[in-house]
């Protein structure tokens, strides 16, 4: 992977990974149709290193995964117009790596459980009987990722590290 052009913006690894676990969304890109790019939003879990998310078990997303299995994903955690300033107060993390449909079913039902304690955390009856009547028609991808960079905006940086005036 490429170096950070602006390596004094970049996020660590441990700031990366706070970022993952604490947003809720991201946009899956990958290589599309007749060679175009095609990026998605959704809804996604970063558990054990991983990412994952749920789909209809037909559509653009597996079919592009099927035929290249790389992708990236990308979560913007802070996006802060400054109009005084001409800038934005940014902070976001980009995963590069591969995907694939989980095929094994407790590895399925283990994902679609941290997907559902994410995004349901005080429902646990809601959640297991919503995971039983969905189970058989979504399917579940895994993103391990080989590279994950993180950036913020400079003023968010010297903010940290007032050294960096």
């Amino acid at each position: 992977m490429r170096q950070m052009r602006r390596s004094r913006q970049e996020l660590t690894s441990k700031e990366c990974d706070q970022v993952l676990e604490r947003q809720t969304s991201g946009v899956l890109a990958v290589l599309g149709d007749e060679g175009y790019p095609y990026a998605v939003p959704l809804s996604y879990v970063y558990e054990n290193g991983k990412l994952y998310f749920h789909c209809a078990k037909e559509g653009h997303k597996l079919d592009a995964i099927r035929k290249d299995n790389k992708v990236s994903f990308c979560v913007v955690d802070q996006d802060q117009v400054v109009p005084e300033e001409y800038t934005t107060y940014f902070r976001s993390v980009i995963v590069f790596g591969t995907a694939r449909q989980l095929e094994d079913e407790k590895e399925k039902r283990q994902a679609l459980a941290a997907l559902a304690a994410k995004y349901s955390p005080h429902e646990v009856e809601g959640r297991e009987k919503e995971i039983q009547s969905q189970f058989s028609r979504v399917a579940l991808v895994e993103i391990t990722p080989n590279c994950i960079t993180g950036k913020e905006a400079i003023e968010l940086t010297r903010k940290k590290h007032p050294s960096l005036l």
